[in-house]
């Protein structure tokens, strides 16, 4: 019998299962087992093992019929299965008890609104399960009011907070939080304002997921959220073949649904690290942890208007990403402006990726660590190094841009890092009509509107070294700034050079054969 290269539902199931018996197992290493176990012709990738592992609860909903398959059967309707979904996690955010005739009759209301007509499904009880089974949602009950907390709060509940810390290394304590941008925003007030109020059409907004543990050790990979799964800036690439982690919806707000896919993907990296660990989190309404089978991560909701002053990311983190991205984007409009472009503060999304991609990782984690020890949280000093001189540095610089650029009503540098609306549109309730627009969004390949940077002719070898070779003639060696830019060309120049002497033996070696 010919070994297969694919496999049946009933196939995954049983890798979940080994992989619940045996939660110390890599990846890598439950891929073979897979491949021993069900004499496949290849090892499958960690990927597909990821991909697998976060859908046991889909195949555990699964009849004989469909494990016995080798296609997951489709939802009918997902853009209905999608937006009651996220519906339902508002709902538990508010503590707000749901009867499964409640779910059903929004289901219908839901469908009203997409317009199925004839296609509209039974909504019946088998209906309902296995929509719970299939997001993994599990009997309502009814919690009582959450309330909100006010500082009084904070102090009484602060001596539980910080013993169930002491319980944790600070390594393994962790904060995540979500954050808006408006990638392209000028540091004119009167232009701002216009960009801002105008950010749903041009789609100048992103959303930015960042999560650190105390000790500012280990920074996850950011989440980019989106208003298009293929912006025309990536040129009809997905955000992964791109080299980030990036979702999209048409309002680029983070979501039940996102929100999940992410806690749990984070589940699966401290799994395959054998650790467990604390996350600490805000009571957005978006983070829904219940009914979650998380093995690995143990949560913690601050209470309710508590977070700007115990949250670390609020502490800080976030800032100090702001103050580095918008130093990105203020040098390039000054090299736009010399360049006498047309639009200086323009910049695409790709763009404003990779500039925040490089800013996350430029945030030292003495800067992390020391954001942490701010909040009050913790009783052990994460790190004695102050680091404000830093920030304060770089807002420095901020101010020499700004000053440098042809500006009439220039803003200030706490209005260009703190501007309120990015703050609200990351943490907003998603209202019914926005929830039905989200997900009519989910197939939507390229952002109508979007703008894309002017792109310059990729430059020959020689012609980067020449480049290389000027910017290293003018550098002065008795500077010691110019010291470590000289170091840096040189590894540069070094790093082509490499590049060309293995393409260049490679073009010899296939000469010569052929």
């Amino acid at each position: 019998m010919k070994p297969s290269s694919s496999l049946s539902n009933d196939q995954k199931l049983k890798i979940c299962h080994h992989k619940a018996a045996n939660p110390s197992i890599k990846q890598s290493a439950l891929a073979n087992w897979a491949m021993q176990e069900f004499k496949l012709s290849k090892v499958p990738t960690q990927g597909t093992i990821n991909n697998i592992l976060g859908k046991r609860q889909q195949y555990e909903s699964m009849d004989s019929t469909e494990l016995t398959s080798k296609r997951q059967r489709a939802v009918k309707h997902p853009e209905l299965d999608n937006v009651l979904a996220n519906w339902v996690l508002q709902c538990q955010a508010r503590r707000v008890a749901l009867l499964g005739d409640l779910i059903k009759e929004k289901a219908r209301q839901f469908a009203r609104q997409l317009e199925l007509g004839e296609r509209t499904p039974e909504f019946s009880n088998g209906w309902l399960a296995k929509f719970n089974i299939r997001h993994g949602f599990k009997a309502q009950k009814s919690y009582g009011e959450s309330g909100s907390a006010d500082l009084d709060a904070i102090d009484r509940n602060m001596p539980t907070i910080k013993e169930k810390l002491q319980s944790y290394s600070l390594q393994d304590i962790y904060n995540m939080d979500e954050t808006g941008l408006f990638y392209r925003m000028a540091p004119d007030r009167t232009i701002a304002r216009r960009q801002i109020e105008g950010s749903k059409k041009d789609k100048t907004r992103l959303t930015f997921v960042f999560a650190a543990n105390a000790d500012g050790s280990h920074k996850m990979e950011p989440l980019i959220i989106g208003h298009a799964q293929r912006p025309r800036a990536f040129n009809r690439k997905s955000g992964e073949q791109l080299g980030f982690y990036y979702r999209s919806n048409a309002k680029a707000w983070m979501t039940g649904l996102i929100f999940r896919e992410w806690l749990q993907k984070m589940d699966q990296q401290m799994q395959d690290a054998n650790r467990k660990v604390l996350l600490l989190l805000d009571n957005a309404p978006s983070h829904v942890v219940r009914d979650l089978p998380l093995t690995n991560v143990q949560v913690f909701l601050f209470p309710a208007n508590t977070t700007s002053k115990i949250q670390p990311m609020d502490a800080g983190i976030i800032a100090a990403f702001k103050r580095r991205y918008r130093r990105f984007q203020l040098q390039d409009a000054i090299d736009r402006d010399e360049q006498k472009k047309a639009d200086i503060h323009k910049v695409d999304q790709l763009i404003a990726m990779k500039w925040a991609k490089a800013t996350w990782n430029d945030i030292s984690s003495k800067t992390i660590a020391n954001c942490f020890k701010h909040t009050g949280l913790f009783e052990r000093e994460t790190q004695k190094n102050e680091v404000g001189s830093e920030e304060q540095d770089i807002e420095n610089e901020l101010k020499d841009a700004i000053n440098q650029l042809p500006i009439s009503r220039p803003m200030s540098v706490h209005e260009l890092i703190n501007p309120e609306e990015e703050q609200q549109v990351a943490h907003e309730e998603i209202s019914d009509e926005d929830l039905i627009k989200l997900s009519s969004s989910q197939d939507q390949e390229e952002e109508e509107d979007g703008e894309v940077m002017d792109e310059n002719p990729p430059m020959s070898t020689k012609e980067k070294l020449n480049v290389l070779h000027s910017c290293i003639s003018f550098l002065d060696l008795s500077n010691p700034n110019h010291v470590i830019a000289h170091k840096v060309l040189r590894n540069i120049q070094f790093e082509i050079r490499t590049i060309e002497k293995k393409q260049t033996t490679l073009d010899t070696y296939f000469c010569k054969e052929y």
